[in-house]
């Protein structure tokens, strides 16, 4: 699971920024009435879910941007060769563009925590460490200086110098260990690969195949429980031309490919088939990609953030979604939304609900309700947002009259 992940200096992101899932010391009827919503590791409270609240342009994807930046890091760095540029963009204002950018995500892996940092620059890592808690007390893995130096825990890592020498300034140290058989590199990197999962997938795939036969009963029950006619849905393996380009020709040419089709049966006519991408409403089309997502997470204890995931959904499907997380035993959602309706200390503790803001010098800052000391949780969280109380809200001069004149200008 996730405990914290910071981050700083990245596109609109200047100071540090920390998305914090362990869960705040809040003792109120309601914080104990949502106690579904938090995940006991070890006598620590860890939230289930956390979601980022603001206008348009705040940051809030930026965040995300930011975590999924900082995992394919770890999963691909090992591929980066000399004339690397890394695919992001620092603060630019104020001569932050001249400055490193810093990460750093704290999270629990087979039951032992991990603590894993890297600075980096646009064109070079800068240092990097590693460290672990497995009897309960801080203890180093390695540790990479600016300088190039490194320094290692005692019989943590086989043979550590052999990784440091096939390990440039443009490859994370985790990432080439693990490309090189390390024993515990190569656990993270399949903790950030399976169990940290970076939004959705294209149904169409054939890699879907799987989770929908092991899902689909699951997936029939919550769409029956969402309010669809849906009853059946069969997959189906489909070739379909695809454009591939051949080196050295100007024109492109097709080839067949094998896609993933669903096709729907609904309970007036249980024999007449629809096909899921060309004749289902886009609420149910996104409604079945999350659950063929979100069902693989919630059964196997998996993490994934997803950005705006209710976006063309009802808000009560929305309130479904976020009902899978809460009663899984150890699942984990970070998501973004502009629904308002989930701003509400009845289906979220004060902690579990995060605004993202910009400030007037173009950054992004982040706090949560729980933040707000004089918010009493009989209050309503949701008229307050909207009335602007925690700032993380858009000003739109919308009267009649401005927009007169702008269309007059």
């Amino acid at each position: 699971m996730i405990l914290k992940i910071e981050f700083e200096n990245f596109f609109s992101i200047r100071d540090q920024v920390r998305i914090d899932f362990r869960a705040a010391n809040i003792n109120t009827m309601l914080a104990r009435e949502l106690g579904h919503n938090v995940i006991d590791w070890n006598g620590v409270p860890v939230l289930k879910s956390v979601g980022l609240f603001g206008p348009n342009a705040s940051g809030k994807s930026n965040i995300l941007k930011a975590i999924n930046f900082c995992c394919r890091m770890i999963l691909d760095s090992h591929l980066n060769n000399e004339g690397a540029v890394f695919n992001y963009e620092p603060f630019k204002f104020d001569g932050w563009q001249d400055k490193s950018s810093k990460f750093l995500i704290d999270f629990v892996c087979d039951n032992v925590e991990y603590e894993y940092s890297f600075e980096l620059a646009k064109n070079k890592i800068i240092s990097e460490s590693l460290y672990h808690y497995p009897v309960g007390r801080r203890a180093k893995v390695f540790v990479r200086n600016a300088d190039g130096k490194y320094s290692f825990g005692t019989g943590v890592i086989n043979k550590p110098m052999d990784v440091v020498l096939n390990t440039s300034d443009k490859n994370l140290f985790l990432s080439r260990a693990s490309s090189m058989n390390r024993e515990i590199a190569q656990k993270l990197y399949r903790y950030f690969m399976n169990q940290f999962l970076l939004g959705l997938v294209n149904v169409n795939e054939m890699m879907v195949l799987d989770s929908f036969n092991t899902y689909k009963k699951v997936i029939l029950k919550a769409l029956e429980i969402c309010d669809t006619d849906i009853t059946d849905i069969e997959a189906r393996k489909e070739q379909v031309p695809a454009p591939v380009a051949i080196p050295g020709q100007g024109e492109l040419t097709f080839q067949l490919i094998d896609v993933l089709k669903f096709k729907t049966f609904h309970r007036y006519k249980k024999d007449v088939m629809f096909d899921l991408d060309l004749e289902e409403s886009n609420g149910t089309r996104k409604l079945f990609q999350i659950l063929i997502r979100l069902l693989d997470v919630v059964k196997n204890r998996k993490g994934i953030m997803m950005d705006e995931f209710d976006m063309g959904l009802h808000t009560r499907l929305a309130d479904f979604i976020l009902d899978l997380i809460h009663a899984s035993e150890g699942s984990q959602l970070l998501f973004s939304s502009h629904n308002t309706n989930l701003i509400d200390v009845k289906r979220l503790r004060r902690d579990q609900i995060v605004f993202v803001n910009k400030t007037e010098d173009g950054a992004t800052e982040v706090y949560s309700l729980y933040d707000f000391k004089d918010f009493r949780e009989n209050m309503d969280a949701e008229k307050g947002y909207i009335q602007g109380r925690f700032d993380a809200v858009p000003y739109v001069d919308s009267s009649v009259d401005s927009i007169k004149q702008l269309l007059e200008e």
